[in-house]
């Protein structure tokens, strides 16, 4: 019975000193594993393999550990361990990317201010439409042509040498950018 087997074995008979001599044991390999599972992460993700090894740990009991029939179970529950952490951090990614739970709302319920509006709104508006412009000048432009200017999809997207359904595209764009920007504005 290896070194390992056997303290799964301690652990499991409710021997406390046996998970602080299990982790030293178990680490570097841990650790291995984690850095072979992160390899296949986007780059630019934020867990390190260190920490996959710690929340792993915890997740398999720590110092109380269910019962592991050996040191290859171990480390196959270890694995599917950091297989659902990494599932669980890509999916809460993606929600927060998809408005994190936010109600979604149909594009023709998404207003702007119009032109005639008050002065704050009309100058919340304009800083709103100048970091859209910051970011896409072009869609920026549309939004100058339909919402100042009061030209239709067909003059607009003749103005800028699009196709229309590009501009109604476009345009849904602008109109959910802008909404979400005047609404984080308004917070502030």
């Amino acid at each position: 019975m290896s070194g390992i087997t056997h303290l799964l074995g301690r652990l499991e008979q409710g021997d406390a000193k046996a998970a602080e001599d299990l982790l030293p044991l178990v680490y570097d390999e841990l650790r291995r594993l984690a850095a072979s599972k992160m390899a296949n992460e986007a780059p630019g993700h934020t867990l390190q393999p260190t920490a996959l090894v710690h929340e792993a740990w915890l997740r398999l009991g720590g110092s109380e550990a269910p019962s592991f029939q050996n040191r290859a179970h171990y480390f196959g529950a270890a694995a599917e361990a950091m297989r659902r952490i990494l599932i669980e951090r890509a999916r809460r990614r993606l929600a927060a990317k998809r408005g994190g739970g936010t109600a979604p709302v149909e594009l023709d319920e998404i207003e702007i201010p119009s032109p005639m509006a008050d002065d704050d709104q009309l100058l919340a508006v304009n800083e709103a439409l100048e970091k859209l412009a910051a970011l896409d000048p072009r869609k920026a432009e549309l939004v100058k042509l339909r919402y100042f200017v009061g030209m239709s999809f067909d003059e607009a997207a003749t103005a800028l040498g699009i196709a229309v359904p590009t501009a109604k595209q476009w345009w849904a764009y602008a109109q959910a950018w802008l909404s979400v920007e005047l609404r984080h504005g308004a917070s502030q």
